[in-house]
């Protein structure tokens, strides 16, 4: 052995053992009163001095919403001057602004005002895209138009998410305390980071072929989950459905057989002149071929009355009677079973028997039979009398 190799074990007992956790030291300024989810707000006492780089959002809009936003746009200017944001509207570029003032504290506000202006482009009203200013209140637009290319696949898709009378959107909305809009190729959506998440999961999915009832009924049976204090450090696999996706066979196109190609062109068709002149009809002035029109149209008329004639007439034609057969045999087969059928009867009343007929009372319940025997006695006896 080396000399470097009888070393290492003795500097290995040298060392001292480690100590897991030993950097993990008490934070006077944490403790477990606080709640970490919280969002303080923010207020001019926690910056006083401002901002000192000025910072700027455009957004452009469509023409449709030119409308509507000279309306809004003073209701939203006074919305945002009092957080310090300044905001202009350009009506010929098609853009709206948002910038930082002097009188602007809170430097997350301009990312605030950059999302209210998305969703007042995106056709969200603005009375709702206003609380995008909340603290507790985050928006996501979701492109959805490039996810597929078929158009009316698409169109159908995007339908199946609004549902009969916007149930399933309505339905969305509830289970994810969120404000969803469908609009063009976006969908804007507002409310708190996770019901965010569960909506976009939905709307892509929806786009991608998989419907929204399913998302909805786990979004149901997680909110019932919810509610039960022992179940909340558990697994809620084993209570989740779990959908598998079927091949559902669909028809095949009828394979169509090109024709053989030719270099040559297909011949050309005979136009309207053409086929007047074969006739004769381009050299026929304006009263001769009015005249030739009314006569085909007195022809087709005369040809359709008589047809009606004939018609009519089908009625009164008697139908053809089979004439009697000379031979001893019986025509078909169903005369020889009425034949044979009266044979037996005839056989049947000479013998004298006769079948037995059963009393009406076999056919009734006990407690209709009692009742109905006193009636016949009291019958018998009116007669004796």
């Amino acid at each position: 052995m080396s000399a470097e190799e009888q070393e290492q074990p003795q500097l290995d007992a040298a060392r001292p053992p480690k100590v897991k956790g030993k950097h993990k030291k008490d934070k006077p300024w944490d403790h477990e009163g606080i709640d970490h989810w919280t969002v303080p707000t923010f207020t001019k006492e926690d910056n006083p001095a401002g901002i000192l780089e000025e910072s700027s959002f455009a957004v452009l809009f469509p023409k449709y919403r030119e409308k509507y936003l000279r309306e809004v746009w003073p209701a939203v200017t006074r919305s945002l001057k009092e957080v310090g944001i300044g905001c202009e509207l350009n009506l010929v570029e098609g853009s709206m602004t948002v910038k930082t003032t002097r009188k602007t504290f809170d430097p997350f506000v301009i990312i605030k005002a950059r999302d209210l202006l998305k969703l007042l482009a995106r056709s969200v009203p603005a009375q709702q895209a206003l609380k995008i200013l909340a603290d507790d209140v985050q928006c996501d637009v979701i492109k959805i138009g490039g996810i597929i290319r078929n158009k009316e696949k698409f169109v159908k898709r995007r339908q199946r998410l609004l549902g009969p009378n916007g149930a399933t959107l309505k339905a969305l909305e509830l289970l994810t305390n969120c404000y969803v809009l469908v609009q063009g190729n976006t969908v804007s959506a507002m409310g708190s980071y996770q019901g965010i998440k569960q909506v976009r999961r939905v709307v892509e999915d929806c786009i991608k072929n998989v419907h929204p009832i399913y998302h909805i009924k786990t979004l149901m049976i997680k909110r019932e989950l919810a509610k039960d204090p022992n179940l909340a450090t558990e697994n809620w696999d084993r209570f989740l459905p779990k959908f598998q996706k079927k091949n559902v066979k669909r028809k095949k196109a009828p394979i169509v057989k090109k024709p053989e190609y030719t270099p040559f062109p297909p011949p050309q068709q005979p136009s309207k002149v053409d086929l007047q002149l074969e006739s004769g009809e381009y050299f026929l002035s304006q009263s001769q071929k009015a005249a030739r029109k009314a006569a085909d149209q007195q022809e087709q008329q005369r040809q359709r009355v008589q047809d009606k004639q004939q018609e009519r007439l089908k009625a009164f034609v008697p139908p053809q009677e089979q004439e009697p057969s000379t031979s001893s045999k019986p025509a078909n087969e169903a005369d020889s079973g009425l034949e044979a059928l009266t044979l037996s009867l005839k056989k049947q009343s000479k013998s004298g028997k006769k079948r037995d007929i059963l009393p009406a009372n076999e056919f009734m319940i006990p407690e209709a039979q009692g009742k109905a025997q006193p009636t016949d006695e009291h019958r018998k006896k009116k007669k004796r009398i």
